[in-house]
């Protein structure tokens, strides 16, 4: 019995473990974040797919740069059985001068779909950290339970132990030794389910950090950064939110697409000048200024304006459907919080009624006055309390962060990491006016 209570007073500061304060040199829930930050493959694969969205601008913006080529031509003429061959050498130039403003919109539209993709990137930050936060709770609340579990098989040990004692001296029947026997390898069942859980979870975090997770550190819901209350949540998401600003710039370049269709249909200039060198020696000079008035290609320039129009109402909606998403994330996840809170406050109750209850129970016992299957019972119930607030206190946790993922505020420097912030804008101001040059920025 004394040793039951000093069992019991070593795991009652563990129930609260995801809310209080831990060791120092632990590896925390914002250096996890870190890691993530740095190499998690989806992550980087994101950042690489903006660096290709970057090149569009300058893409777009070769409609206003000449283009250069280099000929050569040889001519085989027989008349008559007269052979000729000639032979020229040159270089030819041509500037479009005007396109209908077909390239200025589609260097406002590549623009767009860069800070669109900036936003979609920032969106792919926000859902790492927030899957690592998640990965770092299960990880503490599975190890919570496999402790708990390895716990509850000692304490029925030591009842197992006391019943066949109690049964050897005629104190008691067989029956209370095979209830022990049959809730002790029950446990056993239950261990062998929670490490399996407690692996997969670290195995999951493995996966979303780049590490296996070792020595962790308590975690804590971030107050300091959460909004004051569910109206001026839903407000900051509205307007922070990565998918609703990235909708809304994918308005942008959808409304710059439908001005680039329609530039089709106006008149086109060019010009263009070539000097060429023949066989002979003589040298041939030209300069050819040509306007092209465009007055039926078939329909299809029109089809593509049509095209482009649906495609612009399709984005506009899209930016409603990515406010609903939202807000109801934002709902859901400030309820989740709100309730996981409640329900830890009613496992602690529970468990303090229960570990009062089963040392009732055990006390009674002693006397005669409960059988062992009332003990068992009772433990059981202890055990499920303390499951239940570790399992409380997980979502708490993934609560509250999903709560600042759903308004756009977790990231990097919100939560104050200690990493270096990756800045899209860097590789962009590189590469956007680039005239030539086949190598990457960074040498591939």
């Amino acid at each position: 019995m004394i040793r039951f209570r000093k069992l019991l007073i070593a795991v009652a500061p563990v129930a609260v473990l995801a809310l209080t304060p831990a060791s120092a040199g632990a590896e925390s829930l914002y250096a996890a974040m870190a890691k993530a930050y740095e190499n998690n493959p989806d992550l980087n694969a994101a950042r690489a797919g903006l660096r290709a969205t970057d090149e569009g601008v300058a893409i777009a913006k070769s409609g206003y740069r000449p283009t250069v080529a280099a000929q050569s031509e040889l001519t085989y003429t027989n008349t008559e059985g007269v052979e000729v061959r000639t032979a020229t050498v040159g270089v030819s130039v041509t500037q479009t001068l005007f396109d209908g403003f077909q390239t200025r919109n589609n260097v406002r539209a590549a623009e767009a779909q860069v800070f669109a993709g900036r936003e979609n990137l920032r969106g792919t930050e926000i859902d790492i950290l927030l899957a690592t936060a998640e990965a770092y709770a299960n990880v503490i609340r599975d190890n919570q339970i496999v402790a708990y579990r390895k716990q509850n098989i000692a304490f029925l040990k030591e009842q197992l132990s006391a019943a066949q004692a109690r049964f050897d001296v005629g104190e008691s029947t067989r029956t209370d030794v095979s209830q022990a026997e049959a809730q002790l390898a029950a446990a056993r069942a239950l261990l062998t389910a929670a490490d399996a859980q407690a692996k997969t979870s670290a195995a999951v975090y493995a996966q979303i950090v780049g590490s296996a997770p070792s020595n962790m550190k308590a975690v804590s819901v971030p107050q300091r950064v959460l909004p004051n209350s569910l109206d001026s949540a839903v407000a900051l998401g509205l307007k922070e939110h990565p998918s609703i600003l990235a909708a809304e710039f994918a308005v942008d370049a959808a409304d710059y697409n439908v001005k680039s269709r329609e530039g089709a249909m106006l008149p086109g200039v060019s010009l263009s000048g070539s000097v060429n060198e023949t066989d002979t020696g003589n040298t041939i000079g030209q300069v050819q200024a040509r306007i092209a008035v465009p007055l039926y290609q078939g329909g299809l320039v029109s089809a593509q304006v049509r095209q482009a129009k649906e495609t612009l109402g399709q984005q506009r909606i899209l930016v409603d459907t990515a406010r609903r998403a939202v807000e109801q994330a934002i709902i859901a996840s400030w309820t989740q919080m709100e309730a996981s809170r409640a329900n830890i406050n009613a496992n602690r109750a529970q468990l303090r009624a229960g570990d009062l209850a089963l040392n009732g129970v055990v006390e009674e016992r002693r006397v005669g006055q409960r059988t062992t299957l009332d003990v068992l019972i009772a433990q059981q119930s202890v055990l499920e309390a303390r499951e239940s607030l570790a399992q409380s206190e997980r979502n708490l946790v993934v609560a509250s962060y999903s709560v600042l993922a759903a308004t756009g505020r977790l990231t990097v420097d919100r939560l104050g990491l200690q990493v270096a912030n990756y800045r899209p804008e860097k590789h962009y101001e590189a590469t956007k006016d680039r005239w030539y040059g086949l190598r990457t920025i960074d040498g591939r």
